[in-house]
């Protein structure tokens, strides 16, 4: 049988948690414990995902708008079902003590009403996962900083109010993101292409054009692509296009739809700022996710459909 780092529970308080290994629980298939992270002893994992690019909005305070840092990177997610009989406080500060122990700092800590609405992004959010809180629960997010990548873990421990013979035990969510760049597979397409395109379909989508996360502001490596449109304009003289922006389904509607339209714009006015593109050959569009190309169930989805296309008018 497979046996597995585990944190071993403390009851008298201040006493340091210790690691020991233990027999494997009786995990869902193709699951396994962070090697930054042991679990509590007897857990269970009920849930499990892991992504190898995305992004996590951290939560950092207990109000969204003014707690919240953005991240991108590698994400672990691991939903366990805690033994019978531990409460909610000693899973936790055992978590607490074992993240202390491999670097981990804490980045903000809370119980009940101190979270705000942490307990409900949780268990509501895009992500959810099987927690059904009930009564209490408490919530740490921690940073790692590494020379390699920094990395971020997001833990959430409530009460199991589900019925059954989970209930009242602890659960336990915990999310681990490892920054790092993503892997760079779209490929510059040059104005001969593009010009084929248009006159085939009447669009040709770029991905070669990339953006900050969640921003408008161009990222330096959109230049050579930003530098074939323009080539293209001018190679064609009597050419007039659209430039329109397109995003995932991550997100709400209307700020997807804006986030678009400037992301557009930022395009338009590189070609007519740097290439010297008259204006009144370019409109900017948004579209937001209207018009996906595949999808936005995963990663690889969201990121094809996260583009901005020129349409010949």
């Amino acid at each position: 049988m497979a046996r597995r780092k585990s944190i071993v529970p403390f009851l008298a308080a201040g006493l340091i948690a210790v690691s020991c290994l233990t027999a494997a629980a009786e995990d869902v298939a193709d699951s396994a414990d962070h090697p930054l992270i042991p679990r509590y002893e007897g857990a269970e994992i009920v849930r499990y995902e892991n992504e190898a690019f995305t992004d996590y909005d951290l939560r950092t305070g207990k109000e969204a708008k003014t707690g919240t840092t953005s991240l991108e990177g590698k994400l672990a997610r691991i939903t366990y079902q805690g033994p019978a009989e531990r409460s909610v406080l000693e899973v936790f500060r055992n978590y607490e003590n074992a993240l202390g122990e491999a670097g981990f700092e804490t980045l903000f800590s809370c119980a009940r009403l101190e979270c705000g609405d942490i307990p409900r992004a949780l268990e509501s959010g895009p992500r959810y996962m099987l927690l059904w809180g009930e009564g209490d629960h408490r919530y740490l997010a921690a940073k790692l900083t590494r020379a390699d990548g920094d990395v971020y873990a997001a833990l959430y421990v409530t009460k199991n109010g589900s019925g059954g013979p989970a209930k009242g035990r602890a659960m336990v969510q915990l999310d681990v993101v490892e920054l790092e760049a993503m892997e760079q597979k779209m490929v510059v397409v040059e104005a001969s292409a593009m010009h084929d395109d248009l006159a085939r379909e009447g669009r040709v989508a770029l991905h070669g054009i990339q953006f900050d996360f969640d921003k408008d502001t161009l990222r330096p490596d959109s230049a050579p692509q930003i530098a074939e449109i323009a080539k293209l304009l001018k190679e064609n003289p009597s050419f007039s296009v659209l430039v329109v922006g397109h995003t995932d389904m991550q997100g709400a509607l209307d700020y997807n739809m804006d986030l678009s339209r400037r992301r557009a714009a930022r395009v338009v006015e590189a070609l007519v700022g740097e290439f010297g593109v008259a204006g009144e050959r370019l409109n900017a569009l948004g579209v937001g996710p209207a018009a996906p190309l595949a999808s936005n169930d995963g990663e690889e989805g969201r990121a094809l459909n996260r583009r901005v296309e020129i349409v010949k008018q």
